[in-house]
C-alpha cells in the first residue's frame, strides 16, 4: 500500500477534537507543582479513558499528569518503537476557559468574524494559509478564548490513529507507543516523563502548523534574569545619593536593539533578546528574558549583547550592581535528528503517500521534541494543522486534521516495511 486511495480511512479525529477543547488546561508557569495545573489531569483522565475503551488496555495517567498507552505490534518484524507525543496543556497567554468551538463548513475565502467578540476576525491578509482552505471545514473558538488547537488537535490526530489501527489490524507495523505530556507551554513538557516505562526508539512529537510540513530544527534556547540593586534613600532627600533600581531596568530595556534582535522585527533563521518580565521596587528590580537563535554562536552573540548594555548602562549608577545569570532551557535537536536521517526521510515519505506536498522546515520556537532528543528520544515535529495558535482568532481545518491522522498510520506503516 503505497496511497491513502489504497486504504479507506475512516475518521473521529473532529469530534474528538471538539470534546479536548472545552476542557480549560492552561498551563501556570509561576506554579511549582507537576502538572502546574491540576484541572489538565481533567483531560489526562480523559484520554485515558478514551484510549482503553479503542483497546490500549495499558493506557494510564501518573501522578504527574503524563499519559501512557501502547499499540501492539500487527507485524512480526523486529521494528523499531516509535512514540507519537503531543501536549495537553494551552498557552498561558489567552484564556483557555469556556471556550465555544465553532465549524464554519465549507469555507469559501474573505475574513472570518468570531461570533463571540465580533471586533476578533481572522483575516487573509494575516493569514495566508487560508487561501489553500477554500471548501475546507474550518474550526475556530467563538472570539473570547483561545481554540486549543494547540495541541489539542496532536491528541485527537493521535488517538484517532490510534482506533483506526486497532480497527484494521490487517494494517502491518511495529509497535507504536503514545505519550501525552502536561506543561508544554511552559517549557516544563518533558521533565517528569519516564523514558524506560515508554521505551521508544524513535518519537515525533503532533504540533506542527501548515499540512505537509515536518519539522526537524528548532531554536536553541536560554533565559536571562538581570538582577540589578539600587540605593535607596528616602526621596525628600535623595539628590546625588539616590539609584532607581526600576530605572535602572527601564534603560537597560531602553537600550536593546530597536530595528533587530527582537520577535518583532526579525524572521525565518534570524534569532531575538526578549523581555517578558519587569518587577521590582527602588532598592531591587529584576528584568528576565529569553534569549533564541538555531545557533549556539548566536546565543552567545546575544548574550554578549545584553552583558553589555547592562555594562554600559551600569556606569551611570556607580553604587548599584547588576548582575546577568543565564539558564540553558533546550537546543536545537536538528544536532541529534541529522544523526538519524531515516527518521526525517520515513515522516516526508508518509505525507508524500497522503497526498500532500511535503515540505521540510525549522521551528521558531521549540517543541517537547526538542529536549526529547538530547534526552536520547530523537524526535521531529510533524504538522497538526494549528494555526494562529496562542490567540484568539486560532483555527484548525478538518481536512487537514484527518491528513494528519492519515501520516501517522502511513509513517507507522513505513518503518514496518523498511524494518
Amino acid at each position: 500500500m503505497t496511497a491513502t486511495s489504497s486504504i479507506n480511512f475512516t475518521h473521529d479525529v473532529t469530534a474528538r477534537f471538539l470534546r479536548y477543547v472545552v476542557i480549560d488546561t492552561q498551563s501556570d508557569p509561576t506554579s511549582p507543582t507537576c502538572p502546574s495545573t491540576d484541572k489538565q489531569k481533567d483531560l489526562g483522565r480523559l484520554l485515558a479513558k478514551e484510549l482503553q475503551e479503542i483497546g490500549l488496555v495499558d493506557a494510564h495517567m501518573d501522578e504527574h499528569g503524563y499519559v501512557y498507552a501502547t499499540i501492539p505490534a500487527t507485524s512480526d518484524k523486529k521494528v523499531p518503537v516509535i512514540c507519537f507525543c503531543s501536549h495537553m496543556d494551552t498557552s498561558p497567554d489567552c484564556t483557555g476557559a469556556n471556550v465555544k468551538p465553532q465549524i464554519v463548513k465549507n469555507y469559501r475565502g474573505g475574513d472570518i468574524v468570531l461570533p463571540g467578540d465580533t471586533t476578533q476576525v481572522i483575516r487573509v491578509a494575516d493569514n495566508p494559509a487560508l487561501a489553500d482552505q477554500i471548501g475546507h471545514d474550518i474550526v475556530t473558538s467563538d472570539g473570547t478564548t483561545l481554540l486549543g488547537a494547540d495541541n489539542k488537535a496532536g491528541l485527537a490526530e493521535i488517538v484517532d490513529a490510534a482506533r483506526f489501527l486497532i480497527a484494521n489490524p490487517d494494517i502491518k507495523h511495529g509497535t507504536i507507543k503514545i505519550l501525552f505530556t502536561p506543561d508544554e507551554e511552559i517549557g516544563r513538557g518533558v521533565d517528569k516523563v519516564d523514558l524506560k516505562k515508554l521505551g521508544a526508539d524513535f518519537a515525533y512529537t503532533v504540533d506542527g502548523e501548515t499540512a505537509g510540513h515536518l519539522e526537524d530544527e528548532t531554536f536553541s534556547a536560554d533565559g536571562a534574569v538581570i538582577t540589578i540593586e539600587g540605593v535607596s534613600t528616602h526621596p525628600g532627600f535623595a539628590k546625588g545619593k539616590m539609584e532607581h533600581a526600576i530605572k535602572i531596568a527601564a534603560a537597560i530595556v531602553d537600550r536593546l536593539p530597536k530595528d533587530s534582535c527582537s520577535p518583532e522585527t526579525t524572521d525565518g533563521k534570524q534569532g531575538f533578546l526578549h523581555p517578558i518580565g519587569i518587577s521590582g521596587a527602588l532598592e531591587k528590580a529584576k528584568v528576565s528574558f529569553i534569549v533564541r537563535d538555531f545557533t549556539d554562536d548566536g546565543l552567545a552573540e546575544k548574550e554578549a549583547l545584553l552583558q553589555s548594555i547592562v555594562d554600559d548602562v551600569m556606569r551611570d549608577y556607580p553604587h548599584s550592581t547588576a548582575t546577568v545569570a543565564i539558564k540553558q532551557q533546550y537546543r536545537n535537536m536538528k544536532q541529534v535528528i541529522d544523526r538519524h536521517p531515516h527518521i526525517v526521510d520515513y515522516a516526508l515519505e508518509a505525507i508524500r503517500r497522503t497526498g500532500l506536498v511535503p515540505k521540510r522546515t525549522s521551528i521558531r520556537g521549540g517543541t517537547d521534541g526538542s529536549r526529547l532528543s538530547f534526552m536520547g528520544l530523537p524526535c521531529p515535529n510533524i504538522f497538526a494543522g494549528e494555526h494562529a495558535f496562542h490567540g484568539r482568532t486560532e483555527w484548525i481545518s478538518r481536512q487537514d486534521m484527518e491528513k494528519a491522522v492519515q501520516t501517522i498510520v502511513h509513517l507507522a506503516m513505513i518503518f514496518e516495511e523498511r524494518a
